[in-house]
């Protein structure tokens, strides 16, 4: 039997079934991922369960078939390891040594040697097994081998459809019992998941679980097919489908009662009988209903469908196609499958598995380009209404596959495929010239014709084709050599992407005009010149964004323009070859090119740069007070990022001014140091604007005098012999940093420092600038008279940036100023402002404001630049001993002084000195920090003094700073103004002084003099 073609060796369905899931599942995933399923989704289906319900019902319109039913076709399975020889059933056997379907559709006969095709029951029988087929020379010597008979349809689609044995022969025994009798019934009177519901029981599963999954598969087919999806539209009030609904749903958790007695069977049985056999105008029908719903019917068709093609090679269709196509056309009745919808269905599954097997192998897509055209045929003539979906719906799937990859053609084919756009062509145009022409009917009563265009011709189709296709390639182009780039550089130099995608384009005209153009000139006369055209059009779009962008010839410029005008010329010889054969010569196709007359962009290039380049600096300036957040870059390089995109940009601009290719002289190197330098002064106003010191003093609390009677005092009295103990407990541990503190430096403040590092970072590269611009040797004197009145010639100066200098020293005076204050009586205040000597004076009070003052200078140490640490740190001591003094005059009710205290106030402040003078040597000059603590000094003096000599003082002082020599009888002193310059010398500073002395004379006094409140 060897000359049959009829294969013994399949795989083990039991035992590949596992490894062929995860197999077809990646297939499965594969078509997905490429192409959109037409035929919509199953709601609580998946693939394996459509498929064996598809070969169940298969099975059961095929039950009279040879090899499908009957006695002998049960004996034979369960001997088929010990038989396989029986000469009686050679009517099982199709033995057609070719096929018609495949001879139409192009496809290759298998012909696998015998050797391959005929196995042994002894041995394995894989595909590489030596074994003899009958026919062979062979089979005569090797007496220990007994072939097998050739396999039947039966056999052959129970291994295609994956069913194992098992669950065949429960199939087969389970008919046999339920059909006895009944061989002449129709399968379209039959409701196959019922009959197998009623006729199967829980016995015949090798346990519960598996009989419970089954019996779920087969309620959600009739859900899907009557509910669901059902052929006759359903009524929402329909009785029969909420009571099959009810079970449905019960069966979920738990097998439903299949007994002859249950009541749930007989309800099951009578709704599913009613929901089928039901008719669209309500006479009866001698069909049921069950399967035939869309898209219901297609899944399960399109399953079988899939079986054609080899399990070991899924690139090849089945020598036996045409008896199992034969075989599935007995499930048409009771899918509601006519010819013109298997048409459909056949195309579109030979063009999924051309996608899903890798797109591989061309003689599938030649095969659906055949079916296609069976598909044309029947489109002219069948209008029914769910054929044009199933059609419409089958071809734009087709079609959005097929010009994705027609549109991209550079990206999908390769020069390993390329030939495959010839077969993948006549697809796409059949399917466009089928949707365009054959599908503008009236579908419904409105009269509304559908969504779908007709289409041009198939010329200006390949025309959109290659027009779509250069595009792609060309920004692929792109793509390709802006990748080059450095990852964290800014942007690659426009002039470099140009000279070198010019390259590119011509590596690209050739490559289509060697490999592409052949092909598609087919379809289209001037494919060549169409292609060529587009890539002009596209490099011309990037040159003239790129000479937008110029504002002067430079040396990269003056290239780009040389290499843009050689392609010009290589495109332009190509279009001319290409269209001698055109009717017109190639004249409507030169017409749409745009040259690029390159000579005279050159002349138009000349005096414009500086402007432009200046206004890219203003966009760079925006885009930092827009996104700036003062986190410095890194540890070392401590500054704002915007900074260094601001001078980088400042020296990029330099360093390309000087390379323009023309005499650079003095008054066009001024022109750009003051852009450059309003550009910087811009920046360093942003950088410079973050408030004043202002906003961090404290509010000054009112004058009064602190009468020895006030309750306050008497309080602090009875808590004075413990006082001592508990300030310096509560100074050294009730601060949350305890006797290892933590700075007390805010964000904000350490933000501070970064605006400061940042100006510093201004200066430095300022200077950079400054060198680069003076002693730069191409620059040449200037004739123009206008030079003679710039400022750097007016003032005789030698430096560009004069101006923008000082504003930076100033601007880091001011940041300095206000960062010290913000740490001192912001950041620092629990400890020092807020806390220090309230309620008393004790020794060892500043202890804890102190260590916290050293961690916050520690760690502005650290943030800050060398060159930014003493203004930094004078001011910050300017702030201490401003608080401290603060403290001392302005300290609010709740601080009270004894001249007694005079002594620890002094040594406090001694130890105060001392961190400023001994942080860093070099740092802060001993004579700038006594310069500084001078006024404090003097007004702790002034606490030293006697409440009677601070009267006098007081007295005095205040009648010199009126004009008055000496108060005379009944006038009284007036109230000195507060100018927030204290020291010992002014009166209002004494007065402040008498107001925080706590004694009966500076009681008195205050209310003789002033009527001042004294305090609660």
């Amino acid at each position: 039997m060897g000359h049959h073609g009829r294969r013994e060796s399949y795989p083990s369905t039991s035992s590949s079934r596992v490894d062929y899931y995860h197999h077809q599942r990646r297939l499965d995933a594969v078509a997905a991922d490429e192409i959109a399923w037409p035929f919509g989704k199953l709601e609580g289906l998946d693939a394996d369960e459509v498929r064996e319900t598809a070969y169940e019902i298969f099975f059961t319109a095929c039950r009279s078939s040879p090899g499908f039913g009957g006695r002998h076709a049960l004996t034979f399975y369960s001997n088929h390891d010990s038989g396989g020889n029986d000469g009686g059933k050679s009517n099982q056997v199709v033995t057609k040594p070719t096929s018609r379907v495949k001879k139409a559709l192009g496809l290759k006969m298998i012909k696998r040697s015998p050797s391959r095709r005929m196995g042994s029951s002894g041995v394995s029988s894989t595909p590489s097994s030596p074994v003899a087929g009958a026919g062979s020379p062979l089979s005569n010597t090797l007496p220990l081998y007994r072939p097998r008979r050739p396999m039947t349809a039966a056999e052959i689609m129970r291994q295609q459809m994956r069913v194992t044995e098992h669950d065949d022969n429960r199939l087969r025994k389970t008919l046999m019992r339920t059909l006895v009798g009944q061989m002449g019934r129709r399968a379209e009177t039959i409701i196959v998941p019922l009959e197998l519901l009623r006729h199967l029981k829980p016995s015949e599963f090798s346990d519960s679980h598996e009989y419970h999954m089954w019996q779920k598969r087969q309620l959600k087919i009739l859900e899907a097919g009557l509910l669901l999806n059902p052929s006759v539209p359903l009524e929402k009030s329909n009785t029969f489908a909420t009571r099959l609904r009810d079970i449905i749903n019960s069966g979920e958790s738990k097998p439903i009662d299949i007994g002859k007695n249950s009541d749930t069977m007989r309800t099951l049985c009578n709704s599913v009988v009613s929901l089928s056999w039901r008719s669209h105008n309500g006479t009866p029908t001698d069909v049921c209903h069950w399967a035939d719903g869309f898209p219901f019917n297609i899944h399960l068709y399109t399953s079988l469908l899939q079986s054609i093609f080899d399990i070991r090679d899924e690139t090849l269709v089945l020598d036996e196609v045409d008896e199992l196509l034969e075989l599935m056309k007995k499930t048409w009745s009771t899918l509601g499958i006519t010819l013109p919808i298997h048409n459909v269905c056949f195309t579109w599954v030979l063009f999924n598995q051309y996608i899903a097997t890798g797109q591989i192998e061309s003689d599938l897509l030649c095969a659906s380009h055949a079916m296609l055209n069976e598909v044309a045929n029947d489109a002219k003539r069948e209008k029914e209404s769910l054929y044009v979906t199933i059609l419409s719906s089958v071809l734009s799937s087709m079609q959005s596959w097929a010009e994705k990859r027609l549109l991209n053609y550079h990206d999908y084919f390769q020069r390993g495929n390329v030939s495959q756009i010839e077969n993948l062509l006549p697809v796409v145009l059949l399917a466009s010239k089928i949707l365009g022409e054959d599908l503008m009917i009236t579908d419904g009563e409105s009269g509304d014709k559908g969504d779908i265009t007709i289409i041009n011709s198939s010329g200006d189709r390949v025309d959109n084709y290659i027009r779509s296709s250069m595009k792609n390639a060309f920004e692929k182009v792109l793509e390709a050599v802006n990748a080059k780039s450095a990852e964290f550089e800014r942007k690659k130099e426009l002039s470099e992407v140009l000279l070198q995608s010019a390259q590119e384009t011509e590596v690209l005209v050739m490559k289509e005009r060697h490999h592409f153009s052949p092909i598609l000139s087919k379809w289209h006369s001037t494919a060549g010149a169409v292609a060529a055209m587009t890539l002009h059009t596209c490099y011309g779009q990037v040159l003239r964004q790129y000479i937008s962008g110029v504002t002067t010839l430079t040396t990269e410029s003056v290239q780009v323009l040389q290499r843009a005008g050689k392609l010009e010329k290589l495109i332009v010889q190509i279009m001319v070859e290409d269209s001698t054969e055109c009717e017109d010569g190639g004249k409507t196709v030169v017409r749409e090119m745009v040259p690029y007359d390159v000579d005279s962009v050159i002349l138009s290039l000349l005096g414009k740069w500086i402007d432009e380049s200046l206004n890219k600096g203003k966009e760079c300036l925006q885009r930092a007070k827009e996104t700036e957040t003062w986190n410095p870059k890194s540890k070392s390089e401590p500054y704002a990022q915007s900074a260094a995109e601001i001078m980088k940009f400042a020296a990029t601009t330099v360093e390309e001014f000087f390379q323009v290719p023309i005499a650079i002289t003095e008054d066009l190197v001024q022109d750009l140091a003051d852009g450059l330098e309003n550009l910087i002064q811009d920046y360093m106003k942003f950088v410079a604007a973050c408030g004043s010191k202002q906003s961090y003093i404290p509010i000054l609390p009112p004058l009064t005098r602190c009468n020895r009677d006030s309750k306050f005092s008497k309080l602090w009295k009875k808590a004075a012999p413990c006082s001592a103990g508990f300030d310096d407990q509560q100074h050294n541990n009730g601060t949350h940093e305890g006797h290892h503190p933590r700075p007390s430096t805010s964000r904000g403040t350490q933000r501070l420092y970064v605006r400061l590092n940042t100006l510093h970072y201004l200066l430095t590269h300022i200077h950079s600038l400054e060198k680069s611009l003076s002693m730069n040797p191409g620059v040449v004197p200037s004739n123009r008279l206008r030079f003679a009145n710039t400022r750097r010639a007016q003032n005789n100066s030698s430096s560009y940036f004069e101006i923008i200098n000082l504003s930076i020293l100033a601007a880091c005076q001011h940041v300095s100023e206000v960062a010290a204050y913000r740490l001192v009586f912001l950041d620092s205040s629990s400890v020092f402002y807020d806390s220090l000597y309230v309620g008393g004076v004790a020794r060892g009070q500043i202890r804890s404001a102190l260590r916290i003052l050293k961690q916050n200078l520690s760690q502005m140490s650290t943030i800050l630049t060398d060159r930014a640490q003493p203004l930094a740190m004078k001011e910050v001591m300017k702030a201490s001993f401003d608080a401290f003094l603060m403290i001392l005059l302005a300290g609010g009710c709740s601080r009270v002084f004894h001249r007694s205290d005079h002594e620890i106030i002094h040594e406090d402040f001694e130890t105060l000195k001392r961190v400023f003078s001994n942080c860093v040597e070099g740092l802060i000059a001993e004579n700038v920090v006594d310069g500084e603590a001078a006024v404090v000094e003097g007004v702790i003096a002034l606490m030293g003094q006697s409440t009677e000599q601070l009267m006098e003082d007081f007295s005095i002082v205040t009648c010199e700073s009126i004009g008055i020599g000496v108060m005379g009888n009944g006038r009284k002193l007036p109230m000195p103004p507060t100018t927030g310059k204290w020291n010992r010398s002014d009166p209002n500073t004494i007065l402040r002084v008498l107001c925080h002395r706590n004694d009966r004379a500076a009681n008195q006094f205050l209310k003789r003099t002033f009527q001042l409140a004294k305090r609660r």
